[in-house]
């Protein structure tokens, strides 16, 4: 019995990721992303469970929560939802509803590659075209 429950968990292991999976800011991190609007969401994260997030000229100090995807925060009946990282990372503000699940999109963002340099905990590759530092 014990060697097929190590075969499965090695199999297990070497399956691909369907979609990735969202890198975790370092505590004290902040970073802003741009949304389609034209607003921003200015987001830190003091710990591993938890996100403080400013938008609208509030803030909304949020606990993380049970997502299939990505890193999924709850509080003041809102959400803040992250997947991915580095240039593909992207940021949703959800109103987030009385019976627990997700209501209407607030706000579709990312950050702007530039602004994740700053970041160790995001890996962002240099531009493809070597003249656009140039030019």
């Amino acid at each position: 019995m014990l060697p097929l429950v190590l075969i499965g968990l090695m199999l297990g292991a070497c399956s691909p990721r369907s979609e990735p999976v969202a890198a975790a800011p370092a505590p004290g991190d902040e970073v802003t992303y741009y949304c389609e609007s034209g607003a921003r969401v200015v987001v830190s994260y003091p710990d591993t469970d938890s996100a403080v997030v400013g938008y609208n000229g509030q803030t909304h100090r949020m606990k993380i929560a049970v997502s299939a995807s990505g890193s999924r925060y709850v509080g003041d009946e809102l959400e803040w939802w992250t997947k991915g990282s580095g240039e593909k990372a992207t940021g949703a503000l959800f109103a987030h509803l009385a019976d627990g699940t997700s209501g209407k999109m607030v706000e579709s963002c990312k950050p702007r590659p530039t602004d994740l340099r700053r970041y160790s905990w995001v890996a962002v590759p240099p531009p493809r075209n070597a003249d656009f530092a140039h030019g």
